[in-house]
């Protein structure tokens, strides 16, 4: 069932001939203090701004032109159009993910059924994600992800990886490279990990989980 929901999709969604920057959902300084202006700024206004840049000037006259990014990291070999791919899916399911301090709201009952059937509680999976995170050397991603049959796992990926190229649905992210917590953090990047959790948007993540 998975696999055919997989499937539709990435068959139901418009074609695109390049890759934009998309708007951030709050403003620059909603996730204080767990994410400040300063690295929200940096880490989407920048980092994701320059995967999206690359991607738009790799992809094109190559096999790739066309294609979905989430077909693009489904498919292309390891390289630069991979990687850039990879981390403009990775950024765009990231930043979609937070909720303004203001707004937060506790997960619904069916994310919470699902979690605590695959990790037994909501605070053994928080617990498990970070540990995950705090495991991942150097760059890299760790995801809760769900799989063909409907079983939710975490998931580490290096560099610029994503589930969907083992196919699986990424559901919620944990990005593990420096530019992400260092500015607010510098050495204590578990305390970022940690405090992750009072900006989640779980509808959002609720509705990454197929029906």
């Amino acid at each position: 069932m998975y696999t055919l929901i997989l499937s539709i999709i990435l068959m139901t969604t418009t074609k695109i001939t390049s890759y934009t920057l998309p708007i951030l959902p709050y403003p620059l300084t909603a996730l204080e203090p767990f994410i400040s202006e300063a690295t929200l700024r940096n880490h989407h206004g920048k980092h994701f701004a320059a995967y999206v840049n690359n991607l738009n000037r790799l992809v094109p006259g190559s096999e790739y032109e066309g294609l979905l990014v989430e077909e693009i990291v489904q498919q292309a070999a390891d390289g630069p159009i991979y990687n850039n791919a990879g981390q403009v899916l990775n950024h765009r399911l990231y930043f979609e993910q937070f909720v303004p301090v203001s707004q937060y709201k506790a997960p619904g009952k069916r994310l919470v059924n699902a979690i605590n059937y695959h990790f037994s509680s909501m605070d053994a999976f928080k617990r498990q994600m970070t540990e995950a995170a705090m495991s991942v050397f150097g760059s890299g991603w760790v995801w809760l992800a769900v799989d063909t049959e409907g079983r939710l796992q975490i998931v580490k990926e290096a560099g610029g990886g994503n589930p969907w190229r083992r196919g699986l649905i990424p559901l919620l992210g944990i990005d593990c490279w420096e530019h992400s917590w260092y500015l607010d953090y510098a050495f204590d990047k578990i305390a970022h990990f940690d405090e992750l959790w009072n900006i989640i948007n779980w509808e959002v993540i609720e509705s990454r989980l197929p029906l």
